[in-house]
């Protein structure tokens, strides 16, 4: 049986390098990455992969790019396309991968952009500025969002607000690109919603909260042609201290969605979650730290066996080797150094 082969992709700022993301082998017996190529884009602050495995798409100054994903892992560029606005911070494609949504941290802005069937960037469709005054005057005087993320059937575009501490939910006309809202998930003032993801079938939705440092999970559906939201758990992602400035960062599933990641700067820690399948919770497997400064993103190798960290702060990467039954993870090998990396995608080939 020939052995599953993956790349790893992580995109980082350019800050006198001109290449803003970085191509790794994956060596899944031993946990670690092999540097394989490197691509020259500016300022790539988020990468995404459509669903059909095809097409990477990243965010550069001032748009978007994308590129065809070669067997060997290495990336043919596409196009360029632009936002119409600030650098994004976020990007992901609908189910379908006929539209790309960009999230604008600095300008309170949602781009809707149309994909061509040659994973080619079109126009934009739609373009929303989210509008009013957050509760600490100094950071959040106006809207920031992180985060869009499209719920599993298709129906709606889900918008974390950071400055706004709340959730927006955009139905999606997927004929037209538009969208229109439709709901409100409300965090807890201060909170700052960072990341939003769904379980594998879609039922449960996690939301990370960057500044209070947990974990909401809501149940979804939708009922008369109105989605509804259900809070059923909040789990913290590191033990709050006074007068502590820990921030939560990553939020991601292992492959088999059986497990999800979250990490804290300022406490530096890794924090793993198992996740209960019927009933959408969380419980803690452990939370240890990543040997490097703020953990901006990480993810569990596909065997759920290793662990990686992208410590934006210290300009490296570190691996682990993760006992999930002990509930341990011990430091594998030394970092490698990548200057500020800002997101991971693993890639099967």
């Amino acid at each position: 049986m020939e052995k599953e082969r993956y790349v790893a992709y992580i995109s980082t700022y350019t800050h006198g390098d001109k290449h803003g993301i970085k191509i790794y082998d994956v060596d899944m017996e031993n946990g670690r990455f092999v540097e394989k190529d490197k691509v020259e884009i500016t300022n790539s602050s988020y990468v995404t992969i459509s669903h059909n495995g095809s097409y990477l798409y990243s965010i550069t100054d001032f748009g978007v790019e994308s590129y065809f994903i070669l067997e060997d892992g290495s990336l043919k560029f596409i196009n360029y396309a632009p936002i119409n606005g600030m650098r994004g911070c976020y990007l992901s494609t609908d189910y379908k991968d006929q539209f790309l949504f960009v999230a604008g941290y600095h300008d309170g802005k949602l781009t809707v952009l149309r994909l061509k069937p040659d994973g080619s960037i079109g126009e934009i469709t739609d373009e929303i500025y989210h509008k009013g005054l957050g509760s600490i005057a100094e950071r959040n005087f106006r809207p920031h969002i992180n985060c869009a993320k499209m719920t599993h059937d298709n129906k709606y575009l889900m918008v974390a607000d950071q400055g706004m501490d709340h959730v927006n939910v955009y139905r999606f006309d997927s004929v037209n690109g538009k969208v229109l809202l439709a709901d409100v998930i409300r965090s807890a003032m201060e909170s700052a919603p960072r990341h939003v993801k769904s379980s594998k079938d879609g039922r449960f939705i996690y939301i990370v909260h960057e500044w209070k440092c947990y974990i909401d999970v809501y149940s979804y559906e939708e009922k008369n042609n109105q989605p509804v939201f259900e809070k059923i758990q909040s789990v913290e992602t590191c033990k709050r201290e006074k007068g502590s400035s820990n921030a939560s960062s990553a939020l991601t599933f292992s492959e088999d969605y059986q497990y999800l990641l979250s990490t804290n700067a300022g406490d530096n820690s890794a924090v793993l979650f198992q996740v209960d399948q019927e009933t959408g919770m969380l419980s803690e497997v452990f939370c240890l730290p990543v040997s490097g400064e703020y953990p901006k993103d990480a993810g569990l190798f596909p065997n759920n066996k290793y662990l990686v960290s992208l410590n934006h702060e210290s300009n490296d990467v570190t691996f682990f080797h993760v006992d999930i039954e002990s509930g341990t993870m011990v430091m594998n090998g030394p970092p490698i150094k990548v200057d500020v990396p800002n997101c991971l995608v693993f890639h099967k080939l």
